[in-house]
Formats: C-alpha cells, structure tokens, sequence
C-alpha cells in the first residue's frame, strides 16, 4: 500500500528528521534551546538508528534504502538545520553567509561520497565499519549545542565571531581525508549520556 521501507531502523531516522523540523519551527520563532534540543534528539537518533539496523535482518533493497534515506535525512538534519540556526543566531554579512554556505556544501560533499564508498564497502565486506574518512555529520549534534551554550560568556559580537569560525573549522573536518575512529558501544553510551546531559542543560532540568 505504502511505498518504502518501514522497519525499526529507518523509523528511528524518520524521527530525528521530525524532531529536525520542529527546531527549525522552533527557531523561527527565536526559541533557540527548544531549537538546539531538537538537533540533540536527531542527533541521539542518528546514533541509535545504525545500532538497530545491525541487530535486524534485512534485505538488500531495505539496506541500500537505509544507506540512501539515512544521508538524505542527515543532510537536512545536520546540514541544513545547523545553517538555519546559524542565520536565526545571527550570522550575516560575507563572513555570516560564507560560513553557512562552506558548511552546507562540505555537508553535501561528505554525505555523498559517503553514499558512493559505502555502497561500495558493502559488496566488498560484510565487516562492521572501523573508523570513517572525516568527521561525520552528525557530530554538529553535539558540537554545536555546547558551542551554544558558551553564547552567555562572550559578547553578541565575539560570539557571532566564534560561532563562524567552528562552522567553517567542522567544514574543513567533513571533507578532510583523515580517520576518525568509530565508537563502540561504551563511546556511544558516553555521548548519549553527553546528549542528555546538554538537553537537561539547555531545557533547565538542573
């Protein structure tokens, strides 16, 4: 009835894709923690949803699904939305806009050809991934929201200044031919825990 693929997996990044839209709702009207959690929720999905699809069996067409639906809702997610909330912070002019510009474009490249050498790993191996060629997307879940939370102790200008540097500095990671380890389970749990710990921050639990 429902073209797609509906599996646990791939439920989980459809959720962090919603929770990616009502931040940007949420940032159009300047409610910036709400917005900067809802990037930590898609963030945390993200790192599950890769942990279940290995615990399930599934298809060649539900994997090459997962692989494709995965990178289309990282580009919105961890691309477009930390742009988004980057303009809505503030960031204008040359330096403002080349920022979100450089990061956005460096998001699309590392996504894509993560698509092409995935596809690829898979017909070669069936080896769980080790490490990634640089820094992954997703990391924006965690960088930017602590970056955020600095925004107290800096003047409006300097802030602004710091915030345009880091996006061009995670740019220059996404697409950089470095290796950056995968986290096993006890790294994972340390950045949930990490997520958690930002949410409950940002949300005022303590």
């Amino acid at each position: 009835m429902w073209i797609g693929f509906y599996n646990y997996s791939v439920i989980l990044t459809y959720l962090g894709l919603i929770s990616s839209v009502i931040g940007m709702t949420q940032a159009l009207e300047g409610k910036f923690k709400i917005a900067i959690s809802c990037l930590v929720i898609s963030g945390i999905c993200d790192m599950l949803d890769g942990k279940v699809a290995r615990t399930m069996e599934r298809t060649d067409d539900e994997k090459h699904f997962g692989i494709q639906i995965d990178s289309l809702c990282d580009l919105f997610c961890f691309g477009a939305f930390p742009a988004f909330l980057g303009y809505g912070l503030g960031l204008r002019g040359i330096w403002g806009t080349a920022a979100m510009c450089m990061y956005v474009l460096a998001a699309v490249i590392r996504l894509g050809y993560f698509n092409v050498m995935e596809e690829k790993r898979q017909k070669e191996t069936s080896e769980v991934r080790k490490y990634y060629q640089g820094l992954p997307v997703t990391s924006i879940a965690i960088i930017f929201p602590l970056v955020y939370l600095m925004r107290p102790y800096f003047g409006n200008v300097i802030y602004l200044r710091v915030l345009i540097g880091v996006m061009m500095v995670v740019a220059v990671l996404f697409v950089s031919n470095i290796k950056v380890y995968k986290p096993g389970n006890k790294m994972m749990a340390v950045f949930i825990a990490l997520g958690v710990g930002i949410l409950a921050k940002l949300l005022h639990f303590f």
